[in-house]
Protein backbone atom coordinates (compact mmCIF):
# COMPACT_ATOMS: atom_id res chain seq x y z
CA UNK A 1 0.00 0.00 0.00
CA UNK A 2 1.10 3.55 -0.70
CA UNK A 3 0.65 5.86 2.27
CA UNK A 4 0.77 9.58 1.56
CA UNK A 5 0.23 12.33 4.09
CA UNK A 6 -1.05 15.88 3.85
CA UNK A 7 1.20 18.89 4.18
CA UNK A 8 -0.31 19.45 7.64
CA UNK A 9 0.80 16.02 8.84
CA UNK A 10 4.23 16.35 7.23
CA UNK A 11 4.67 19.70 8.97
CA UNK A 12 3.53 18.30 12.34
CA UNK A 13 5.88 15.33 11.98
CA UNK A 14 8.80 17.65 11.22
CA UNK A 15 7.95 19.87 14.19
CA UNK A 16 7.51 16.94 16.60
CA UNK A 17 10.80 15.42 15.45
CA UNK A 18 12.58 18.76 15.90
CA UNK A 19 11.05 19.19 19.36
CA UNK A 20 12.18 15.70 20.37
CA UNK A 21 15.75 16.29 19.18
CA UNK A 22 16.03 19.76 20.70
CA UNK A 23 14.14 19.23 23.95
CA UNK A 24 13.10 15.70 24.87
CA UNK A 25 16.23 13.59 24.30
CA UNK A 26 18.48 16.03 26.21
CA UNK A 27 15.97 16.02 29.10
CA UNK A 28 15.75 12.24 29.56
CA UNK A 29 18.72 11.96 31.91
CA UNK A 30 17.67 15.03 33.90
CA UNK A 31 14.18 13.53 34.27
CA UNK A 32 15.41 10.20 35.64
CA UNK A 33 18.16 11.72 37.79
CA UNK A 34 15.64 13.96 39.52
CA UNK A 35 13.53 10.96 40.53
CA UNK A 36 16.55 8.97 41.70
CA UNK A 37 17.83 11.81 43.88
CA UNK A 38 14.46 12.69 45.45
CA UNK A 39 13.44 11.52 48.93
CA UNK A 40 10.42 9.84 47.37
CA UNK A 41 10.30 8.49 43.84
CA UNK A 42 6.69 9.60 43.43
CA UNK A 43 7.57 13.14 42.41
CA UNK A 44 7.18 14.99 39.13
CA UNK A 45 10.48 16.25 37.69
CA UNK A 46 10.12 19.97 36.96
CA UNK A 47 11.64 19.42 33.52
CA UNK A 48 8.53 17.46 32.49
CA UNK A 49 6.18 20.33 33.28
CA UNK A 50 8.53 22.72 31.49
CA UNK A 51 8.53 20.51 28.39
CA UNK A 52 4.74 20.22 28.43
CA UNK A 53 4.31 23.99 28.62
CA UNK A 54 6.65 24.46 25.69
CA UNK A 55 4.98 21.75 23.57
CA UNK A 56 1.57 23.24 24.29
CA UNK A 57 2.77 26.72 23.36
CA UNK A 58 4.18 25.30 20.11
CA UNK A 59 0.78 23.79 19.21
CA UNK A 60 2.05 20.21 19.60
CA UNK A 61 -0.68 19.12 21.99
CA UNK A 62 -3.48 16.51 22.13
CA UNK A 63 -2.60 15.22 18.68
CA UNK A 64 -4.26 11.84 19.24
CA UNK A 65 -7.99 12.63 19.27
CA UNK A 66 -8.89 11.35 15.83
CA UNK A 67 -12.62 12.02 15.75
CA UNK A 68 -12.90 15.10 17.94
CA UNK A 69 -11.51 18.19 16.24
CA UNK A 70 -12.96 20.42 18.96
CA UNK A 71 -10.60 18.77 21.44
CA UNK A 72 -7.58 17.62 19.45
CA UNK A 73 -5.79 18.22 16.16
CA UNK A 74 -8.52 16.53 14.12
CA UNK A 75 -6.12 13.92 12.76
CA UNK A 76 -7.19 10.50 11.54
CA UNK A 77 -5.63 7.35 12.97
CA UNK A 78 -3.43 7.08 9.87
CA UNK A 79 -2.32 10.70 10.17
CA UNK A 80 -1.53 10.30 13.86
CA UNK A 81 0.57 7.15 13.32
CA UNK A 82 3.86 8.78 12.21
CA UNK A 83 3.58 11.35 15.00
CA UNK A 84 3.08 8.65 17.63
CA UNK A 85 6.08 6.77 16.25
CA UNK A 86 8.29 9.83 16.68
CA UNK A 87 7.00 10.44 20.24
CA UNK A 88 7.49 6.77 21.10
CA UNK A 89 11.23 7.01 20.49
CA UNK A 90 11.52 8.31 24.07
CA UNK A 91 9.89 6.78 27.12
CA UNK A 92 9.00 10.29 28.33
CA UNK A 93 8.05 11.59 24.88
CA UNK A 94 4.31 10.87 24.70
CA UNK A 95 3.55 12.64 27.99
CA UNK A 96 5.33 15.79 26.79
CA UNK A 97 2.69 16.17 24.08
CA UNK A 98 -0.21 15.04 26.33
CA UNK A 99 -0.48 11.86 24.24
CA UNK A 100 0.34 9.16 26.82
CA UNK A 101 -1.64 6.20 28.13
CA UNK A 102 -3.90 5.74 29.99
CA UNK A 103 -4.97 9.38 29.64
CA UNK A 104 -5.45 9.10 25.88
CA UNK A 105 -7.90 6.23 26.26
CA UNK A 106 -9.71 7.87 29.16
CA UNK A 107 -10.03 11.14 27.26
CA UNK A 108 -11.49 9.29 24.27
CA UNK A 109 -14.01 7.58 26.57
CA UNK A 110 -15.08 10.91 28.06
CA UNK A 111 -15.20 12.60 24.67
CA UNK A 112 -17.23 9.78 23.14
CA UNK A 113 -19.50 8.67 25.99
CA UNK A 114 -19.30 11.28 28.76
CA UNK A 115 -21.99 13.79 29.66
CA UNK A 116 -21.29 17.48 29.29
CA UNK A 117 -20.90 17.77 33.08
CA UNK A 118 -18.39 14.90 33.11
CA UNK A 119 -16.43 16.49 30.29
CA UNK A 120 -16.37 19.86 32.00
CA UNK A 121 -15.17 18.40 35.30
CA UNK A 122 -12.65 15.82 34.08
CA UNK A 123 -12.03 15.94 30.34
CA UNK A 124 -11.10 19.63 30.22
CA UNK A 125 -8.36 19.43 32.89
CA UNK A 126 -7.05 16.24 31.24
CA UNK A 127 -6.93 17.98 27.87
CA UNK A 128 -5.11 20.87 29.51
CA UNK A 129 -2.57 18.51 31.09
CA UNK A 130 -3.47 19.79 34.58
CA UNK A 131 -4.26 16.33 36.01
CA UNK A 132 -3.72 12.69 35.12
CA UNK A 133 -6.01 9.66 35.26
CA UNK A 134 -6.08 5.87 35.51
CA UNK A 135 -8.20 3.00 34.24
CA UNK A 136 -9.12 0.27 36.74
CA UNK A 137 -10.24 -2.96 35.09
CA UNK A 138 -7.74 -5.77 35.75
CA UNK A 139 -8.24 -7.80 38.94
CA UNK A 140 -5.89 -10.19 40.77
CA UNK A 141 -8.54 -12.82 41.50
CA UNK A 142 -9.75 -13.50 37.94
CA UNK A 143 -8.42 -13.76 34.38
CA UNK A 144 -9.17 -10.23 33.31
CA UNK A 145 -8.25 -10.86 29.68
CA UNK A 146 -11.92 -11.90 29.62
CA UNK A 147 -13.52 -8.71 30.90
CA UNK A 148 -16.76 -10.54 31.68
CA UNK A 149 -14.88 -12.26 34.54
CA UNK A 150 -14.42 -9.13 36.63
CA UNK A 151 -15.90 -9.29 40.12
CA UNK A 152 -15.78 -5.67 41.33
CA UNK A 153 -19.36 -4.73 42.22
CA UNK A 154 -20.98 -1.40 41.41
CA UNK A 155 -24.33 -1.38 43.25
CA UNK A 156 -27.04 1.23 42.72
CA UNK A 157 -28.32 2.59 46.03
CA UNK A 158 -30.68 5.50 45.61
CA UNK A 159 -28.87 8.37 43.94
CA UNK A 160 -25.46 6.76 44.45
CA UNK A 161 -23.41 3.82 43.30
CA UNK A 162 -21.43 1.84 45.89
CA UNK A 163 -18.23 0.19 44.69
CA UNK A 164 -16.50 -2.79 46.29
CA UNK A 165 -13.60 -4.72 44.80
CA UNK A 166 -9.86 -5.06 44.34
CA UNK A 167 -8.04 -4.00 41.18
CA UNK A 168 -4.41 -4.12 40.15
CA UNK A 169 -2.19 -2.94 37.32
CA UNK A 170 -4.16 0.29 37.49
CA UNK A 171 -1.66 2.31 35.47
CA UNK A 172 -1.04 5.85 36.66
CA UNK A 173 -2.84 5.50 40.00
CA UNK A 174 0.31 6.12 42.11
CA UNK A 175 1.08 9.32 40.17
CA UNK A 176 0.56 12.29 42.51
CA UNK A 177 -1.23 14.09 39.66
CA UNK A 178 -3.79 11.29 39.23
CA UNK A 179 -7.15 12.71 40.31
CA UNK A 180 -9.71 10.49 38.58
CA UNK A 181 -10.16 6.78 37.86
CA UNK A 182 -12.46 5.09 35.41
CA UNK A 183 -13.52 1.90 37.19
CA UNK A 184 -15.12 -1.07 35.45
CA UNK A 185 -17.33 -3.37 37.49
CA UNK A 186 -20.57 -5.33 37.50
CA UNK A 187 -23.86 -3.54 37.96
CA UNK A 188 -26.21 -6.44 37.15
CA UNK A 189 -25.11 -10.07 37.50
CA UNK A 190 -28.42 -11.26 36.05
CA UNK A 191 -28.13 -9.36 32.77
CA UNK A 192 -26.77 -11.00 29.59
CA UNK A 193 -23.06 -11.76 29.92
CA UNK A 194 -21.82 -8.73 27.98
CA UNK A 195 -24.30 -6.33 29.56
CA UNK A 196 -23.45 -6.94 33.21
CA UNK A 197 -20.60 -4.40 33.33
CA UNK A 198 -20.57 -0.63 33.65
CA UNK A 199 -17.89 2.05 33.87
CA UNK A 200 -17.95 4.80 36.44
CA UNK A 201 -15.87 7.83 37.40
CA UNK A 202 -14.27 7.62 40.84
CA UNK A 203 -12.17 10.53 42.14
CA UNK A 204 -8.98 9.17 43.74
CA UNK A 205 -9.64 11.17 46.92
CA UNK A 206 -13.01 9.46 47.52
CA UNK A 207 -13.40 7.81 50.91
CA UNK A 208 -12.81 4.06 50.70
CA UNK A 209 -10.26 4.22 47.86
CA UNK A 210 -6.91 2.81 49.00
CA UNK A 211 -3.76 2.68 46.89
CA UNK A 212 -2.42 -0.56 48.38
CA UNK A 213 0.98 -0.60 46.65
CA UNK A 214 2.77 0.17 43.43
CA UNK A 215 3.57 -2.95 41.41
CA UNK A 216 7.00 -3.42 39.89
CA UNK A 217 7.73 -4.42 36.30
CA UNK A 218 10.97 -6.42 36.07
CA UNK A 219 11.99 -4.85 39.37
CA UNK A 220 11.20 -1.25 38.36
CA UNK A 221 8.37 0.74 39.95
CA UNK A 222 8.00 2.92 36.83
CA UNK A 223 7.82 6.02 39.03
CA UNK A 224 6.31 8.57 38.99
CA UNK A 225 3.68 6.98 36.77
CA UNK A 226 3.46 3.49 38.22
CA UNK A 227 0.91 0.68 38.24
CA UNK A 228 -1.06 0.20 41.44
CA UNK A 229 -3.06 -2.33 43.35
CA UNK A 230 -6.19 -0.48 44.44
CA UNK A 231 -8.83 -1.46 47.01
CA UNK A 232 -12.38 -0.11 46.83
CA UNK A 233 -14.30 -0.50 50.09
CA UNK A 234 -17.85 0.86 50.14
CA UNK A 235 -16.82 3.69 47.84
CA UNK A 236 -19.81 5.97 47.22
CA UNK A 237 -20.10 8.23 44.19
CA UNK A 238 -23.10 10.05 42.66
CA UNK A 239 -25.14 8.10 40.13
CA UNK A 240 -24.31 10.89 37.67
CA UNK A 241 -20.71 9.55 37.61
CA UNK A 242 -21.82 6.56 35.53
CA UNK A 243 -20.35 6.71 32.03
CA UNK A 244 -22.96 6.07 29.36
CA UNK A 245 -25.81 3.80 30.39
CA UNK A 246 -25.79 0.96 32.89
CA UNK A 247 -24.66 -2.22 31.14
CA UNK A 248 -22.60 -0.45 28.47
CA UNK A 249 -19.25 -1.02 30.20
CA UNK A 250 -18.09 -3.90 28.02
CA UNK A 251 -18.96 -2.08 24.79
CA UNK A 252 -17.21 1.08 26.02
CA UNK A 253 -14.12 -0.95 26.91
CA UNK A 254 -13.99 -2.44 23.42
CA UNK A 255 -14.33 1.02 21.88
CA UNK A 256 -11.56 2.30 24.15
CA UNK A 257 -9.17 -0.53 23.33
CA UNK A 258 -9.45 -0.10 19.55
CA UNK A 259 -7.44 3.12 19.26
CA UNK A 260 -5.55 2.36 22.48
CA UNK A 261 -4.06 -0.79 21.00
CA UNK A 262 -2.96 0.91 17.81
CA UNK A 263 -1.38 3.81 19.75
CA UNK A 264 0.84 1.38 21.65
CA UNK A 265 1.87 -0.25 18.37
CA UNK A 266 2.75 3.12 16.85
CA UNK A 267 4.89 4.05 19.84
CA UNK A 268 6.62 0.66 19.81
CA UNK A 269 7.68 1.18 16.20
CA UNK A 270 9.48 4.30 17.41
CA UNK A 271 11.10 2.39 20.30
CA UNK A 272 12.36 -0.27 17.92
CA UNK A 273 13.62 2.23 15.36
CA UNK A 274 15.63 4.11 17.99
CA UNK A 275 17.02 0.81 19.32
CA UNK A 276 18.13 -0.10 15.79
CA UNK A 277 19.86 3.24 15.32
CA UNK A 278 21.63 2.82 18.68
CA UNK A 279 22.64 -0.71 17.70
CA UNK A 280 24.22 0.56 14.48
CA UNK A 281 26.10 3.37 16.25
CA UNK A 282 27.38 0.99 18.91
CA UNK A 283 28.41 -1.64 16.38
CA UNK A 284 30.36 0.92 14.35
CA UNK A 285 32.18 2.36 17.37
CA UNK A 286 32.95 -0.81 19.36
CA UNK A 287 35.92 -3.09 18.62
CA UNK A 288 36.13 -6.72 19.71
CA UNK A 289 38.58 -9.42 18.63
CA UNK A 290 40.45 -7.02 16.37
CA UNK A 291 37.59 -5.55 14.35
CA UNK A 292 34.47 -3.44 14.69
CA UNK A 293 31.28 -5.17 15.77
CA UNK A 294 29.73 -3.83 12.54
CA UNK A 295 32.17 -6.04 10.64
CA UNK A 296 31.06 -9.17 12.53
CA UNK A 297 28.73 -11.30 10.41
CA UNK A 298 26.29 -12.12 13.17
CA UNK A 299 25.89 -8.44 14.12
CA UNK A 300 25.24 -7.46 10.53
CA UNK A 301 22.62 -10.18 10.27
CA UNK A 302 20.88 -8.92 13.43
CA UNK A 303 20.85 -5.39 12.02
CA UNK A 304 19.48 -6.60 8.68
CA UNK A 305 16.77 -8.69 10.35
CA UNK A 306 15.84 -5.77 12.57
CA UNK A 307 15.27 -3.28 9.75
CA UNK A 308 13.16 -5.88 7.93
CA UNK A 309 11.11 -6.57 11.06
CA UNK A 310 10.55 -2.88 11.79
CA UNK A 311 9.49 -1.99 8.26
CA UNK A 312 7.04 -4.89 8.08
CA UNK A 313 5.48 -3.90 11.40
CA UNK A 314 5.39 -0.23 10.41
CA UNK A 315 3.51 -0.98 7.19
CA UNK A 316 1.06 -3.28 8.96
CA UNK A 317 0.45 -0.60 11.60
CA UNK A 318 -0.26 2.00 8.92
CA UNK A 319 -2.58 -0.40 7.11
CA UNK A 320 -4.48 -1.10 10.34
CA UNK A 321 -4.74 2.63 11.07
CA UNK A 322 -6.02 3.33 7.56
CA UNK A 323 -8.58 0.54 7.87
CA UNK A 324 -9.80 1.93 11.20
CA UNK A 325 -10.42 5.26 9.48
CA UNK A 326 -12.26 3.67 6.57
CA UNK A 327 -14.61 1.41 8.55
CA UNK A 328 -15.61 0.81 12.17
CA UNK A 329 -13.10 -0.48 14.73
CA UNK A 330 -15.13 -3.69 14.80
CA UNK A 331 -14.69 -4.21 11.07
CA UNK A 332 -10.96 -3.52 11.40
CA UNK A 333 -10.52 -5.93 14.30
CA UNK A 334 -8.55 -8.46 12.22
CA UNK A 335 -5.81 -5.95 11.39
CA UNK A 336 -5.88 -4.56 14.93
CA UNK A 337 -5.36 -8.09 16.27
CA UNK A 338 -2.52 -8.71 13.80
CA UNK A 339 -0.58 -5.59 14.71
CA UNK A 340 -1.27 -6.07 18.42
CA UNK A 341 0.56 -9.40 18.16
CA UNK A 342 3.25 -8.33 15.69
CA UNK A 343 4.40 -4.91 16.98
CA UNK A 344 5.20 -5.68 20.64
CA UNK A 345 6.93 -8.96 19.76
CA UNK A 346 8.91 -7.25 17.02
CA UNK A 347 9.94 -4.40 19.31
CA UNK A 348 10.93 -6.80 22.08
CA UNK A 349 13.09 -8.77 19.66
CA UNK A 350 14.79 -5.74 18.09
CA UNK A 351 15.45 -4.10 21.46
CA UNK A 352 16.88 -7.39 22.75
CA UNK A 353 19.31 -7.46 19.81
CA UNK A 354 20.33 -3.87 20.58
CA UNK A 355 20.91 -4.81 24.21
CA UNK A 356 23.15 -7.67 23.10
CA UNK A 357 25.29 -5.37 20.97
CA UNK A 358 25.59 -2.91 23.87
CA UNK A 359 26.68 -5.69 26.22
CA UNK A 360 26.18 -5.10 29.95
CA UNK A 361 25.58 -1.40 29.30
CA UNK A 362 22.34 -2.35 27.57
CA UNK A 363 21.00 -3.79 30.81
CA UNK A 364 21.72 -0.65 32.80
CA UNK A 365 20.05 2.72 33.28
CA UNK A 366 22.68 4.35 31.04
CA UNK A 367 20.55 3.76 27.92
CA UNK A 368 16.81 3.65 27.37
CA UNK A 369 17.00 0.04 26.15
CA UNK A 370 16.16 -1.80 29.39
CA UNK A 371 13.13 0.41 30.02
CA UNK A 372 12.02 0.07 26.41
CA UNK A 373 12.37 -3.73 26.56
CA UNK A 374 10.18 -3.82 29.68
CA UNK A 375 7.61 -1.63 27.92
CA UNK A 376 7.48 -3.89 24.86
CA UNK A 377 7.13 -7.01 26.99
CA UNK A 378 4.44 -5.36 29.11
CA UNK A 379 2.30 -4.43 26.11
CA UNK A 380 2.09 -8.11 25.17
CA UNK A 381 -0.15 -8.40 28.24
CA UNK A 382 -1.41 -4.88 28.91
CA UNK A 383 -4.01 -4.71 26.14
CA UNK A 384 -4.76 -8.42 26.27
CA UNK A 385 -2.41 -11.41 25.99
CA UNK A 386 -1.13 -12.38 22.56
CA UNK A 387 -3.07 -15.63 22.81
CA UNK A 388 -6.40 -13.80 23.08
CA UNK A 389 -5.74 -11.77 19.95
CA UNK A 390 -4.48 -14.81 18.04
CA UNK A 391 -7.48 -16.89 19.10
CA UNK A 392 -9.87 -14.17 17.96
CA UNK A 393 -7.94 -13.62 14.75
CA UNK A 394 -7.77 -17.34 14.00
CA UNK A 395 -11.53 -17.63 14.44
CA UNK A 396 -12.11 -14.74 12.03
CA UNK A 397 -9.77 -16.16 9.41
CA UNK A 398 -11.32 -19.63 9.56
CA UNK A 399 -14.73 -18.09 9.10
CA UNK A 400 -13.49 -15.99 6.17
CA UNK A 401 -11.77 -18.72 4.17
CA UNK A 402 -13.20 -22.08 5.24
CA UNK A 403 -16.26 -21.67 3.05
Amino acid sequence: MNFTFTAKVDDLARRVDSFMNTNVYPAEREYHDYIEKSKTRWVIPPVMEDLKKKAKADGLWNLFLAEFEDYGAGLSNLEYAPLAEIMGRSMIGPEVFNCSAPDTGNMEVLARYGTQAQRDEWLVPLLNGEIRSSFAMTEPAVASSDATNIQCMIDKQGNEYVINGRKWWTSGAPDPRCKIMIVMGKTDVNAPRHQQQSQILVPVATKGVTIVRPLKVFGSDDAPHGHAEVLFENVRVPASNLIGSQGEGFAIAQGRLGPGRIHHCMRLIGCAQRALEMMCARAESRVAFGKKLSEQGSVREDIARSICDIEQARLLTLKAAARMDEVSYKEARDLIAMIKVVAPTMAQTVIDRAIQVHGAMGLSQDTFLAEAFAYARTVRLADGPDQVHMSSLGKQIVGRYAA
